[in-house]
């Protein structure tokens, strides 16, 4: 297990704008906070390590070797978040044999707060997907699959606030485009809404009516296409504001450190992945405080 730095001291000062868009003298922290940020995403039912011989990644990853490393991060920090950007099934037998029951336990014995849905989330239907739901002790979100007239009506949430040492985070969850790479008969009556519109009106909410200091979105959209006419995290990123980080998925992306873009206000949004399998753990540590914010980006191999 090896931590492995990206980024170090990515600064804005009081006056300027920082982060995502808002103005970090806004802030009535008096003294910094602490705020530490693990992800994953696309774990795909790799419960165990890849196997020795594999070609790729041989004994890379594994349930039982993320759980120490989280623990340490937790007990260096109380104020942890761990989030999962989607696809968290299919890809082993496990999913084959278990359905998704397995991978929702045991994100739920290492403490996941939240994580978003994947298109592979749906391989065995949205009942297959309810019927796993009991198992999951975190939050499932999505902003923009209208799922009204499914059986998965009110076992998600568009967004969900934590706080943490005073500080209040927002996370809402998007997804991408069904038609065309899910059969229709497994996501059934849910509604694909476009995620930059929602994403706008989930960050006001987030920032006018929640009072949210941090807002990060746990993003199944991919990192970015040759096509700019799909929405990709890249795109989301340009198009909206006041979003800090986007925590991405659905392209298996291997980031060598976050991409620090900038929205359409021109302030700063980090964007991060982590691959696939879940080989390596995404770390993003914000300090705030009245004179404003640093960042702190790491992954740890697996």
């Amino acid at each position: 297990m090896k931590r492995r730095n990206f980024i170090k001291n990515t600064t804005a000062a009081a006056g300027l704008l920082g982060i995502g868009g808002l103005s970090l003298s806004n802030f009535s922290l008096k003294a910094k906070k602490h705020i530490t940020i693990l992800h994953t995403n696309d774990v795909h039912s790799h419960i165990e390590p890849f196997p020795h011989n594999d070609s790729k990644y041989p004994n890379q990853g594994g349930v039982a070797r993320r759980l120490p490393i989280i623990n340490a991060v937790r007990q260096e920090n109380p104020n942890v978040l761990l989030l999962d950007a989607g696809d968290m099934f299919q890809g082993t037998p496990y999913f084959n044999f278990y359905g998704g029951e397995l991978e929702f336990k045991l994100m739920s014995k290492l403490g996941y707060d939240a994580a978003t849905i994947g298109n592979h989330d749906f391989d065995n239907g949205v009942g297959g997907l309810a019927a796993q739901m009991p198992h999951a002790k975190f939050d499932l979100l999505t902003a923009n699959y209208d799922m009204h007239n499914t059986i998965m009506e009110g076992l998600t949430k568009p967004y969900k606030v934590f706080v943490k040492d005073g500080v209040r985070i927002g996370v809402f969850g998007l997804g991408v485009k069904l038609e065309g790479l899910v059969n229709k008969k497994m996501y059934k009556e849910t509604v694909y809404l476009d995620p930059i519109e929602i994403a706008e009106d989930t960050v006001q909410i987030l920032r006018q009516e929640e009072y949210c200091d941090l807002v990060i979105c746990l993003s199944h959209l991919g990192y970015d296409y040759l096509d700019k006419n799909i929405i990709s995290d890249l795109v989301l990123a340009q198009a909206t504001s006041g979003i800090d980080l986007i925590i991405g998925g659905h392209t298996h992306t291997f980031l060598e450190k976050p991409t620090i873009a900038q929205n359409k206000n021109q302030e700063f949004v980090l964007i991060n992945q982590v691959g696939w399998g879940g080989i390596h753990l995404g770390r993003i540590d914000f300090y705030l405080d009245e004179a404003g914010t640093t960042n702190n980006a790491v992954y740890y191999d697996i």
